[in-house]
């Protein structure tokens, strides 16, 4: 599971006012190497939620990914920025796109429900008493 999911992922469990953002616990995580689209990135970035972003990469033992707050467009996407190493828009693409959790699981916050992640894919199926 990428982390772009895991930012996109809330919990209806019944009782979860919000559901989001959902704790991962993460046994085993890897990176796997994806090309970098700007235009992509681009697009992406108004709907991650920023503060869930990087309390997930710190959960995960990354606390240098990012920083507390979101660059602003012109660091992101300057002229050039995705041919250097380590600029925001490297960093950004490759939390979101590079980091996969193999295993591991996802906690609701208002319910305390845990979601297994099992061989990269969250189950978030619910029990007939939770809908």
């Amino acid at each position: 599971m990428r982390l772009l999911t895991h930012n996109m992922l809330a919990s209806n469990v019944r009782g979860a006012t919000t559901g989001y953002p959902l704790k991962l616990e993460a046994s085993n995580w890897c990176t796997k190497e994806v090309e970098l689209n700007a235009d992509f990135i681009r697009g992406l970035l108004p709907k991650i939620d920023w503060r869930a972003l990087v309390a997930t990469t710190r959960a995960l033992g990354l606390p240098d990914l990012l920083p507390d707050e979101q660059p602003p467009e012109e660091e992101i996407f300057a002229k050039g920025a995705a041919d250097v190493e380590g600029s925001a828009i490297r960093r950004i693409h490759h939390a979101l796109l590079e980091i996969h959790v193999q295993q591991g699981s996802l906690t609701c916050p208002d319910t305390n429900r845990s979601f297994p992640i099992d061989k990269g894919i969250p189950n978030m199926m619910l029990h007939e008493d939770e809908v």
